[in-house]
């Protein structure tokens, strides 16, 4: 066992990780990595087909960041943002505001402008922010009802992060459960999981299942009937936390096209706010264009390739190209006036990060933007997008691959024992991570949620890599989990 390894498994306790199995085996410690390979080690290739836990977006050692950052050590690390300002944080923050509004087309409600940023460390740091400073909003504006106690409302199976806000936003029971007692009360209604859908009336078949659907859009309906029985009791929804157009860890859930604006209808309709959780779907993710816009421009950001523009808009992951943790909460005027006050009021948004606005991260972060914003880098998108789509579609001949969900550069490939009963494989029988190790063998990295093998590329990947990843999933598939 390599020295590294060892060091590993006598002092380091991975997230969400069962240890006992860890330490039964030889981990891979990557030691470098350059666009879409890494490297361990002992000299082995991968390719990261989870862009490291779903935040590289340009691949690794990229000179434009790498050059952004060795610029920015040249004149400070980190100093504070409580007191003061920086360079790079002051650009970015202009640069996500500019990002942040495109021109969507006219709606049914009103569409705030995003022009405040609260920069924090995580995903997990700038959800919590945005449901304090919802909170907070909404009692100081009269919006929290009778009790004076805001509400929120977000999906079943939805995962927010692990901070006790966060946490008490998500219904992941798995993740969940063992904090009960530390949470504050939300509410949650049912995720539109068309594979998995009691509604959809659609037999199985080889296709992705938000395409062959047949219902009556009953999950909307639940959402309008949540928000009216809170109506009821005097204690409307404060805000609706969403992570659009595709929940990441309930199992790569996307939701199907129409979903997220009828649902903003009615959020706005009851006069309540919408949260967007960006963290996995921002920065282009999704793919698509912003909805009603000629000239075809790219979606940067997932919400608004359905037209919707929320109250607060909550990135981290992809926002420094994976270099550096980082996150930003983004919202309006109106609720940063909220906050607005005589020194003696203590209106001040009580919440803070010692890294807030860090400079190391904001140079990366503003190399990544302008990157991201290249005609190059869009056009890459789009070719890899198309490839990626059509390489996916050999996976309908296993008749372990229940469903095939792909939107934009993110797919969940759901394993079952048979695709004709959707029969799901035992938690104990552990297929997913079965054919994750299968995969490693053919130097493809990247780790299940369940039964879902998750497939997220870099921006970076070729096409022959593109090919290389799925086939190794396919064979992966066959090797660990056989045929019928």
């Amino acid at each position: 066992m390599h020295p590294l390894a060892k060091l590993d498994h006598e002092h380091v306790w991975h997230p969400f990780t069962q240890m006992r199995d860890w330490l039964k085996r030889e981990p891979i410690v990557i030691e470098r990595g350059r666009g879409a390979v890494l490297t361990d080690v002992h000299g082995r290739g991968y390719l990261d087909a989870n862009a490291s836990i779903w935040t590289n977006l340009h691949g690794h050692n990229h000179p434009k960041i790498n050059a952004a950052i060795r610029r920015q050590l040249g004149k400070i690390a980190h100093s504070s943002a409580l007191g003061f300002a920086n360079e790079p944080a002051s650009v970015l923050a202009g640069k996500l505001v500019g990002i942040a509004n495109p021109r969507l087309p006219r709606a049914s409600f009103k569409q705030p402008r995003l022009s405040r940023v609260f920069f924090s460390d995580d995903g997990s740091t700038a959800l919590e922010a945005a449901m304090k400073l919802s909170y907070e909003f909404a009692r100081r504006s009269g919006r929290s009802g009778r009790s004076g106690q805001p509400r929120f409302l977000s999906l079943e199976g939805a995962y927010h992060g692990d901070t006790v806000g966060a946490v008490s936003a998500g219904h992941i029971d798995l993740f969940h459960r063992a904090y009960s007692h530390l949470l504050f009360k939300t509410d949650k209604v049912m995720a539109p999981y068309c594979y998995r859908c009691p509604f959809n009336r659609a037999k199985p078949e080889r296709g992705d299942a938000r395409d062959c659907r047949r219902c009556n859009w009953e999950c909307v309906d639940k959402v309008e009937k949540q928000f009216e029985k809170r109506a009821k009791t005097k204690r409307p929804v404060t805000a609706m936390i969403v992570e659009p157009r595709v929940q990441g860890a309930a199992g790569v859930i996307p939701q199907p096209e129409g979903w997220l604006k009828r649902v903003a209808e009615i959020v706005r309709g009851h006069g309540a706010q919408l949260i967007a959780d960006e963290v996995m779907t921002g920065f282009g993710r999704t793919g698509g264009v912003v909805s009603g816009r000629k000239d075809a421009a790219p979606a940067l950001f997932a919400s608004h390739a359905e037209g919707v523009q929320p109250d607060y808009l909550c990135v981290a992951k992809g926002l420094t190209g994976g270099y550096t943790p980082m996150a930003a909460t983004l919202t309006s005027r109106e609720v940063f006036d909220a906050f607005l006050g005589e020194y003696s009021e203590f209106k001040s948004f009580f919440h803070g990060h010692s890294f807030t606005g860090n400079q190391v991260g904001a140079a990366a972060a503003n190399a990544s933007l302008d990157i991201l914003g290249s005609r190059t880098s869009i056009d890459a998108r789009r070719r890899l997008e198309a490839r990626f789509a059509r390489e996916l579609e050999s996976l309908w001949e296993s008749d372990r691959v229940g469903d095939v969900r792909r939107i934009g550069l993110i797919a969940g490939i759901e394993l079952v024992k048979d695709w004709r009963t959707k029969e799901p494989f035992d938690p104990g029988a552990q297929a997913g991570i079965r054919v994750c190790e299968a995969m490693a063998k053919r130097g493809v990295l990247t780790r299940p949620i369940g039964n879902v093998v998750l497939l997220m590329p870099p921006y970076c990947m070729t096409m022959k890599q593109t090919g290389q990843m799925v086939a190794a999933l396919r064979e992966a598939i066959e090797d660990a989990l056989g045929r019928d």
